[in-house]
């Protein structure tokens, strides 16, 4: 079973962003080859911090040694070899963590003309897949990431982050 907190600093309205984040958390468990996860006996946890700039720059400067706020940070807590046996897994796995920044959000949603509600989605998606190992660093990785998110988030009847 997944088991989404979300932890809301000066975003407003937090049943709403839970909403949005259980939706997005399941969409993409489910269009990965760990779909299993989702129906698991295990709590399966995944923390969504939506917070300020500030905050996301201080993580970003601590983790990653950019000192500059970033749409969205993921920290997973568990190795992509172990991400199978969650499926038997008991008791509660912690999956890993998602930071959203508010401003650098709101300014991108703006810049794509979508909602901050739309845009915080695909960020969720986007997290929730390097959780379970996937990235963009090389090109094949960032064509397959981009694929999956396109495809999870047509499921959820949005935009297509990567069109033109």
């Amino acid at each position: 079973m997944l088991d989404i907190a979300v932890i809301e600093e000066g975003w407003g309205d937090t049943e709403r962003w839970e909403r949005l984040a259980e939706c997005a958390v399941a969409a993409a468990v489910l269009a990965t080859p760990y779909s299993a996860i989702a129906q698991s006996s295990a709590s399966i946890e995944v923390a969504i911090r939506l917070t300020s700039d500030a905050e996301v720059q201080a993580l970003n400067r601590e983790w990653r040694g950019k000192d500059s706020p970033t749409n969205v940070l993921s920290f997973p807590m568990c190795d992509t070899d172990d991400l199978t046996a969650l499926e038997s897994a008991q008791g509660e796995v912690m999956l890993g963590d998602i930071v959203l920044a508010r401003g650098v959000c709101a300014r991108e949603a703006d810049e794509k003309g979508i909602t901050l509600e739309a845009h915080a989605t695909h960020l969720v998606v986007h997290g929730v897949l390097h959780l379970l190992g996937y990235d963009h660093m090389g090109d094949e990785e960032a064509m397959a990431m981009e694929t999956l998110e396109r495809q999870v988030l047509a499921s959820l009847g949005l935009h297509d982050p990567y069109a033109d």
